[in-house]
């Protein structure tokens, strides 16, 4: 199957059907997110237990296709997982828009990976990863001033 079409495929659905796109009245972890060069924003509301494991996750908010759909795709990834792997999982996909990820780690972002063609679209960069970065922001330690494993500089 052709990239092209199977982006347009995955990122149509999660932009107009989104899985995750509601309040979580009982997150214990929420952080806005806002993207300033075109006014994406997002909150990102989790629900992680004492063990890190996020137990539930969910965003509000509005902006293009390409930010709603990369933080729906995430929460699907995320959700069920610890702390760890989801930063890791949030490294893996800022390698891959830097173009800098192999065959096997793609494959670890299941359908986040149809975003791999925006690191040839500059300007939809800091949209695509836009809830990434506020997950990697809202799981870092607080006692942490390590600069976050979700960097695209």
């Amino acid at each position: 199957m052709p990239i092209k079409p199977f982006y347009n495929e995955i990122l149509t659905d999660h932009n107009l059907y989104p899985s995750h796109k509601k309040e979580l009245p009982d997150a214990n972890l929420t952080l806005r997110g806002v993207n300033p060069s075109c006014g994406d924003r997002i909150t990102l509301h989790l629900r992680v237990n004492e063990a890190g494991m996020i137990e539930d996750g969910t965003y509000t908010g509005d902006g293009c296709a390409i930010s709603q759909a990369s933080a729906d795709m995430m929460l699907d990834l995320i959700i069920g997982r610890d702390r760890e792997t989801a930063l890791h999982l949030c490294s893996l996909f800022m390698k891959m828009i830097r173009d800098a990820v192999t065959d096997s780690e793609l494959e670890e972002l299941e359908e986040a990976a149809a975003l791999k063609d925006i690191s040839h679209m500059p300007s939809r960069v800091k949209c695509a990863v836009l809830g990434w970065r506020t997950m990697a922001e809202i799981l870092r330690p607080a006692e942490s001033d390590s600069v976050l494993p979700c960097t695209i500089e």
